[in-house]
């Protein structure tokens, strides 16, 4: 969430920043009108209050001294009336401030490249040239059938489109890479955290999935009651617990930076991807994700986002997976941050490059919604800055390695970081199945 005052003593300053972003100037102009009042209607009531303490010590001295008391008692109690009013007006002036603050996109970095989507992003840098072979690269979704390591029909069956069962060496696959990225950022300095699945509604506003982005996520409904969804919501991503573990503390000022990283699979309904995707594991409903969340000081933050994006790189490099780095533009960064690298993986059978991690500087947007704060050493409560990054998304990174891997043969080779967690297998081929 902004900061109001930031917005209210930079009124124009922040309309630049966030029409960059999509946001009409009038929104802010109604915002900090309501703000205006909410602050004249403040200082109102509290004059009343102080008002209402002095007749009220009056109504103590006179009945104190047993003199008519009735006039201050009557004016007492038109003064409190009018606190009453201005009170309700403050709660009401308050929501609609929250529910305007609450939808508005947080600034972009003077970096970022400016524009309205994806077409805007720049190329920071690359990392060795794309895959090429002397045959014709088979998709990941027909190799993982041919091998019999990815079954699509059953997937549709018992669950419908976007899921998929992995089987034999593919479930091996999976689970080697997860455990691979688990063990790499843990030598980078990173605590692992297994987190809860289910997550409630102030934890989904924390990280700012909700109240605008409800549409994206699936929300766990009340048995006795379907139309009333229940305060649960399956996660979106690891972020959203490992950043709510801090909700509502004070983090003791050497405790920072603050690393972690979890596994976990993600839930996403992909509301408005119709037609996009349709095939593979690229866009799925459910699927398996490491997630690397730092918490530090403002000062530490753009570093912390450089090291954030270098350890997502490295496990691309370890895994010999062609990418590059792109710098978001205005208008295709999240809601919640400021500034976005994408790690993009090359894909032969698509012949293009595909996201497979956002690392993300949040600045204090996150912590100002869920009030993760840490005791400087001049003794004052600052908000932190919060960053998160995939480290990286797990189906991604097997849906890259079954194309940059293939074999003529329609095998695929095992990348060596991974041999020792594939029990020492270097191809996968078709076995006969067990099941």
């Amino acid at each position: 969430m902004l900061d109001i005052k930031v917005i209210r003593e930079n009124l124009d300053w922040a309309k630049d920043k966030l029409a960059t972003r999509g946001i009409e100037p009038e929104e802010l102009d109604e915002l900090v009108e309501i703000d205006k009042k909410r602050r004249e209607d403040l200082t109102k009531s509290e004059q009343l209050k102080a008002e209402r303490n002095d007749v009220s010590k009056k109504i103590g001295e006179a009945k104190r001294n047993k003199e008519d008391a009735s006039s201050a008692i009557k004016q007492m109690q038109e003064v409190s009336a009018q606190i009453k009013d201005l009170d309700e007006e403050i709660r009401d002036l308050t929501e609609k401030q929250d529910y305007i603050l609450l939808r508005l996109p947080n600034f972009p970095a003077d970096s970022d490249p400016i524009g309205p989507d994806e077409s805007y992003n720049e190329e920071v840098r690359k990392w060795e040239e794309p895959t090429k072979f002397d045959f014709k690269p088979k998709a990941h979704w027909d190799i993982g059938t041919d091998l019999d390591i990815l079954d699509w029909d059953r997937g549709a069956k018992v669950s419908g489109a976007r899921f998929v069962y992995y089987k034999g060496a593919g479930a091996l696959l999976e689970r080697a890479v997860f455990n691979f990225f688990l063990d790499e950022n843990t030598k980078e300095g990173y605590t692992e955290i297994i987190p809860p699945y289910l997550v409630n509604d102030a934890s989904m506003q924390g990280t700012g999935q909700f109240p605008k982005f409800h549409e994206d996520v699936y929300t766990i409904v009340d048995n006795d009651d379907p139309d009333k969804p229940r305060d649960l919501t399956l996660i979106p991503t690891a972020e959203v617990p490992l950043v709510n573990y801090f909700r509502d503390e004070i983090i003791h000022d050497e405790k920072l930076p603050i690393n972690v990283t979890a596994m976990s699979p993600a839930f996403r309904s992909e509301a408005g991807s119709a037609g996009r995707d349709t095939r593979g594991l690229i866009r799925m409903h459910e699927f398996r994700k490491v997630e690397m969340v730092k918490l530090c000081k403002p000062e530490e933050s753009w570093d912390e986002l450089e090291k954030l994006t270098h350890n997502a790189e490295h496990l691309l490099q370890k895994l010999g997976l062609p990418y590059h780095v792109v710098a978001l533009s205005t208008g295709d960064a999240s809601f919640t941050s400021a500034k976005t690298y994408d790690l993009e993986v090359w894909m032969p059978a698509q012949d293009k490059y595909r996201e497979i991690s956002s690392c993300s500087n949040c600045t204090d947007f996150q912590a100002r919604r869920a009030k993760i704060r840490y005791r400087g050493e001049d003794g004052k409560l600052h908000l932190v800055h919060t960053l998160n990054g995939s480290g990286l998304a797990v189906g991604r990174t097997v849906a890259a390695i079954l194309e940059n891997y293939q074999n003529e043969d329609g095998s695929v080779t095992v990348p060596d970081a991974l041999v020792p967690y594939m029990n020492g297998m270097k191809k996968i081929t078709k076995q006969e199945s067990l099941i």
